[in-house]
C-alpha cells in the first residue's frame, strides 16, 4: 500500500493558510510541518512583519512543527529553495502547499521554488475573484477565530485594525473596493482560536506602528 503524500504548509499565521489547513485535515491529507520565512534582517516573519514567537504558539497548539527559513531579503527565493531541500529529507515530503488564491505570479513563484526541490506544489484554495467573497464567509463559518493585523494605508483606514473576523468584518469589507479576502493585501490577519487549535493563544494588543504603505498592530503573549 502506498504510504499517503506528505506535505509542508507555507504558513504566515493568517487566515488563508489556516483555511488551507482546514481543508487538508479534513481531507486527511498529511500535513506535517509548518513553514515560516523570517528574514534575518528583522527577525520578524516575513509575511505580516509579526513576531516569531506567536507563529511558535500556534504551532504549539496545532501540534505541529515550526520551521523558520532564515532568509535573506537579496536571496529570498535560493534561501527558500536550500531550506525546502533540507526539509524534504528531514520530513520526507513530497509537496508543499501554499494559501494562494487567484494571483498569477504567486502560483508561479510557489511552483517553480516547489520544483526547484523536488516538490509538488499544490494551492487548495485556488478560485476565480469572484469567489472571495464566498471564501470570507466559508472563513466565518468555519468558526476560527481571527484579529486584523496590518492593513494597505491606500486601500483601508486606519480603525480595520483590531476588528474580528466576523459577519461584521464582512459586511464592511464587502463595501470596499477590496478583495474580501485581502488577497491584494488590502489587510492580514492572525488567527488565535479555533477547531485544530487545542487551545486559544492569549494575545494582546499594543500599539499601532505606521509605515509608509501600512498600519500594523503589534502583538504580544499574554
Amino acid at each position: 500500500m502506498e504510504r499517503a503524500k506528505r506535505y509542508a504548509l507555507s504558513w504566515s499565521g493568517g487566515k488563508d493558510c489556516m483555511m488551507v489547513l482546514d481543508k487538508m485535515k479534513k481531507q486527511q491529507m498529511d500535513v506535517v510541518c509548518l513553514i515560516t520565512t523570517a528574514p534575518i534582517e528583522t527577525g520578524r516573519t516575513f509575511g505580516h512583519d509579526e513576531k516569531m514567537e506567536l507563529i511558535e504558539a500556534q504551532g504549539n497548539t496545532l501540534d505541529l512543527p515550526v520551521h523558520f527559513i532564515r532568509c535573506r531579503y537579496d536571496h529570498y527565493t535560493e534561501d527558500f529553495i536550500q531550506d525546502l531541500n533540507t526539509l524534504k529529507e528531514s520530513f520526507s515530503l513530497d509537496g508543499i502547499a501554499y494559501g494562494d488564491i487567484y494571483t498569477d505570479a504567486h502560483f508561479e513563484w510557489g511552483e517553480n521554488t516547489a520544483a526547484a526541490a523536488g516538490l509538488k506544489a499544490i494551492f487548495p484554495l485556488r478560485a476565480e475573484p469572484v469567489k472571495a467573497a464566498g471564501m470570507l464567509e466559508e472563513f466565518i463559518d468555519t468558526g476560527y477565530k481571527a484579529i486584523v493585523i496590518r492593513i494597505r494605508k491606500d486601500r483601508l483606514t486606519s480603525d480595520f485594525l483590531g476588528k474580528q473576523l466576523d459577519w461584521s468584518f464582512a459586511e464592511k469589507i464587502n463595501e470596499t473596493t477590496c478583495c474580501p479576502m485581502g488577497e491584494n493585501g488590502e489587510y492580514h490577519t492572525f488567527v488565535y482560536d479555533g477547531p485544530l487549535f487545542q487551545k486559544a493563544i492569549p494575545i494582546h494588543t499594543g500599539k499601532v506602528i505606521e509605515s509608509d504603505a501600512t498600519y500594523r498592530l503589534e502583538l504580544s503573549l499574554s
